[in-house]
């Protein structure tokens, strides 16, 4: 291990190369693949399958089981953090959730409808394990980076993830399209599902390979590392939770961002998770191979565009402030949304996957680096960063829930993305009553 000052080049880039181990699990299994082979699996009935006593549309019931993984998250990350800031061994949990994450993405591969609650199990742990590892992972920002540093180091971290990802997918689609030119064996539809399922391998093996190269540069925590976990250290999270709780009485701008962010991260977030189950369900495919095709085809164009938007956003905020920025970003989403209710043909989902790409890597980079400009100075950086999580992962529960509601409802998702919407334009009425400071205005 490394023992790196704060702000060296190196601990940055070790920091921000996490991203390019862990963001295929956000590609292959919450964006693309993974969702194409589920919609497969059900290729010879209809969208729906009795599961939990209950008669659900298959995008119903993943949006469901995704709900309820994040309630989970959002329920242990404030006491793990909690514990870690304590102990200051905030690696060795990012470490634990992490490999579990990608061991959990190698069990996808016996996912299937005859077995589905162990193939919802693996799905449902996998989810679990990158957002657990990304508690700690975001908390390390202040602690490595300088405030100057923040928004391009988090932006850096984005677009590496990106490019990471969109190489495996494109190796990962080579295998799909061409199964045979790899030796996998079968008839073409079922080689086509043999390779999807060693893509889900792959992405376990990647995770947990490129991300030693983070853990050798990254400090272990804090200065405590001789403390040990106690009974009365089991439930520390919550009290720093109450203590940061009490800090936001106080603090109005980071008060008022943190209630902006629990409301446009709920709708992007969902339309993130749910989109190419829209595609495969909503747009008008020639055949089953050109749904395959197009779908992968728009993840790929949505990850490289991503990349670019990535870094305007990032020169935007110099210029114009952040807040300003976070409001057009939102702006654009609300429009997207609209709009999606009347796509149809694969051209328009074509377009639109170009819109998103260019919006949904901005926002993300710059609203964690906006949070983390928000800070007070405090080394309780873990806790303050298990708030944000915490925001993020209920309003995840409730966009998925009432997602999957509609989804169940009206046997369409339209309406869905359409409500989505809502929650942009109250995220926009919200950033606009953060108070103005300093650079992020």
């Amino acid at each position: 291990m490394a023992d790196l000052q704060k702000g060296s080049k190196k601990l940055l880039n070790a920091w921000a190369f996490y991203d390019w181990a862990n963001s295929v699990y956000t590609l292959t299994i919450a964006s693309s693949v993974f969702p194409i082979f589920y919609e497969a699996l059900f290729t010879e009935r209809d969208h729906y399958i009795d599961v939990f006593g209950l008669h659900l549309k298959n995008s119903a019931l993943i949006s469901f089981v995704t709900a309820v993984a994040f309630l989970l998250v959002a329920f242990i990350s404030p006491l793990l953090s909690g514990i870690a800031d304590y102990v200051g061994n905030k690696k060795s949990f990012m470490k634990f959730f992490c490999y579990m994450g990608a061991l959990s993405c190698m069990g996808l591969y016996w996912f299937n409808l005859e077995n589905i609650y162990m193939g919802l199990a693996f799905y449902f742990l996998g989810l679990i394990g990158y957002w657990g590892s990304l508690v700690f992972y975001n908390s390390y920002l202040p602690d490595i980076a300088f405030l100057e540093q923040q928004d391009k180091i988090s932006a850096k971290g984005y677009s590496l993830g990106y490019i990471g990802s969109v190489i495996l997918l494109i190796i990962n689609l080579a295998m799909i399209m061409k199964p045979k030119f790899f030796g996998i064996t079968g008839t073409e539809g079922e080689a086509a599902m043999k390779a999807m399922r060693y893509s889900f391998v792959m992405v376990g093996v990647w995770w947990i390979i490129f991300s030693q190269y983070s853990y050798y540069f990254l400090p272990k925590g804090n200065k405590n590392a001789e403390r040990k976990v106690t009974h009365a250290v089991i439930f520390n999270g919550f009290k720093e939770l109450k203590k940061v709780w009490g800090l936001l009485q106080v603090d109005i701008p980071l008060k008022r961002y943190l209630g902006s962010f629990f409301v446009y991260s709920m709708a992007v977030q969902t339309v993130m998770l749910v989109a190419t189950y829209f595609g495969a369900q909503e747009i008008t495919w020639s055949s089953k191979a050109e749904s395959t095709t197009g779908l992968i085809i728009c993840i790929l164009i949505i990850q490289l565009v991503a990349v670019v938007g990535a870094v305007l956003t990032s020169k935007a905020s110099e210029k114009f402030g952040n807040i300003p920025t976070l409001i057009v970003i939102n702006c654009i989403w609300a429009v997207f949304c609209t709009l999606a209710f009347f796509i149809t043909l694969p051209i328009h989902f074509y377009v639109m996957a170009s819109v998103v790409g260019l919006v949904m890597g901005g926002i993300q980079a710059l609203s964690r680096s906006t949070y983390s400009k928000l800070l007070p100075q405090t080394e309780d950086t873990a806790s303050f960063f298990s708030f944000y999580d915490v925001a993020e992962k209920i309003g995840i529960v409730i966009g998925m829930l009432i997602y999957g509601i509609i989804d169940q409802i009206t046997g369409s998702p339209r309406f869905a993305i359409v409500f989505l919407g809502v929650f942009f334009v109250i995220g926009i009425i919200l950033l606009k009553r953060v108070p103005k400071k300093g650079v992020l205005n």
